[in-house]
């Protein structure tokens, strides 16, 4: 664990968020909850991450929230939690409510026609296998592939999705995983603003996030809040605190919840150490 900022000890935002009148965690998911696969329907939570986010969504005293580039219908059999928490995807485009709600932004013609000519020229290479496709956005994987195909397809979507996205007013992004084009309308900044402003004054907000698109969450947050940058290696970042997974990111979970637990029943949680 590195603290990266300076602005708060981690010590200190427990003890405030044991007072705190409300609070969220916001969680991203591919490389900060459950590491990455070739197969992206292949991904399992690290181990003991289910045992802790399950004892949070039992209590009910924390707001989760999961915020992901996925679609929701992606993310939805990958997670082994017994309740299902308030779930953004495709980048704050979707928003999937805790009781079953749905809402998705709206997609301009301009958008749309620039992600089908991103999935045509998927298709002409044979890597239209290797995209998530998702409401307003184009996300090409290259993880999995050789390596001398993977640098072809990149330099080559870099070249042609940059052109598209000029034309089209998309966002086009590299990623840790490859590249992603997407309606710029909405971020992961958003999903953090919404639900401060939802829960109101005197709520703290944590946000756990590994790639490059969860910055517009780390720079979202408010004075009090914390953002953690997880992952293996450090790289810039917005976020507060860096924290490697799976030990530190479970670490986190266990403080969380004990500063998540009454009073009284402080000195035994419950949960603490089981990594199922």
């Amino acid at each position: 664990m590195r603290n990266l900022t300076g602005k708060v000890q981690l010590p200190e935002f427990f003890e405030r968020l044991k007072q705190a009148r409300s609070k969220s965690l916001l969680l991203d998911f591919d490389g900060t909850l459950a590491p990455f696969r070739p197969d992206p329907g292949a991904v399992t939570l690290y181990p003991g991450v289910t045992a802790r986010l399950n004892a949070l969504l039992e209590r009910g005293r924390t707001r989760v929230v999961l915020v992901t580039g996925r679609f929701t219908e992606s993310i939805l059999p990958l997670l082994t939690l017994a309740r299902r928490p308030e779930i953004w995807g495709s980048h704050g485009l979707e928003r999937l409510h805790a009781d079953g709600k749905y809402d998705v932004a709206p997609i301009d013609r301009r958008a749309q026609e620039g992600l089908l000519r991103a999935r045509q020229w998927s298709q002409n290479r044979n890597l239209l296998s290797k995209c998530d496709e998702k409401p307003g956005c184009l996300a090409l994987n290259l993880r999995g592939l050789e390596p001398e195909l993977a640098q072809t397809a990149r330099e080559e979507a870099i070249r042609d999705w940059g052109r598209i996205a000029s034309v089209s007013g998309l966002s086009f992004q590299e990623t840790d995983g490859g590249i992603e084009l997407r309606v710029p309308s909405k971020n992961k900044g958003d999903a953090i603003r919404t639900v401060r402003s939802e829960m109101g004054p005197g709520t703290l907000v944590a946000y756990l996030g590994d790639d490059l698109t969860d910055e517009d969450a780390f720079r979202a947050l408010g004075e009090n809040d914390i953002g953690l940058l997880v992952r293996p290696e450090l790289r810039p970042t917005a976020a507060d605190i860096w924290i490697r997974p799976p030990d530190e990111l479970l670490d986190f979970l266990d403080s969380w919840l004990r500063a998540d637990t009454p009073e009284k029943s402080r000195e035994n949680p419950g949960i603490l150490g089981d990594n199922s």
